[in-house]
């Protein structure tokens, strides 16, 4: 099934009014607040449970991949060698850790494509958006595209460590 740039605009808008409908509960923090430490007692202070979509779509009609990756590190990987094919899988303790800390980044909310003003730019090229509690941050395999840092840290520890791909093929 070809998917246009349009339903793929589409579907990621679909994606940030429901999680602005539910108050972002989905992305969140996950704890329960009853167990929080109190965060002046909290060493990692900013670390928290948020849960990370990534979608990655290459050229105008490949398929969407869709990476969801749980608080507690297991993720599910919908058709990410573009074969139909869902895995599944967890990110190891230090991983997990890792990229709780990245999610829980007050600078990523600079980063979000409403902040940089972020228009895709490059036709044919492997775009990833991650959906975060910040936004949506969307990048492209383009030459000479700066990636924003705390998103890239986020995309290639989940490419590294998962079955979804950073470059094109």
């Amino acid at each position: 099934m070809a998917l246009s740039w349009s339903r793929l605009a589409h579907l990621c808008a679909s994606a940030l009014l429901a999680v602005a409908v539910t108050g972002c509960a989905p992305f969140g923090d996950q704890r329960d607040p009853s167990t929080q430490p109190a965060a002046a007692g909290n060493a990692a202070g900013t670390s928290g449970k948020y849960r990370v979509s990534l979608l990655q779509n290459e050229g105008t009609d490949g398929p969407l991949r869709t990476l969801n990756v749980e608080p507690d590190g297991r993720w599910e990987c919908v058709d990410c060698a573009g074969d139909g094919v869902t895995s599944t899988g967890a990110l190891g303790q230090e991983h997990s850790e890792r990229l709780q800390l990245l999610l829980a980044d007050p600078t990523l909310v600079m980063e979000t494509d409403e902040a940089r003003g972020y228009k895709v730019t490059c036709v044919g090229a492997l775009t990833s958006s991650l959906l975060t509690t910040a936004g949506l941050i969307t990048s492209q395999d383009c030459p000479g595209e700066e990636r924003p840092p705390v998103a890239e840290e986020i995309l290639l520890l989940l490419t590294q460590n998962t079955p979804a791909q950073l470059t094109s093929s």
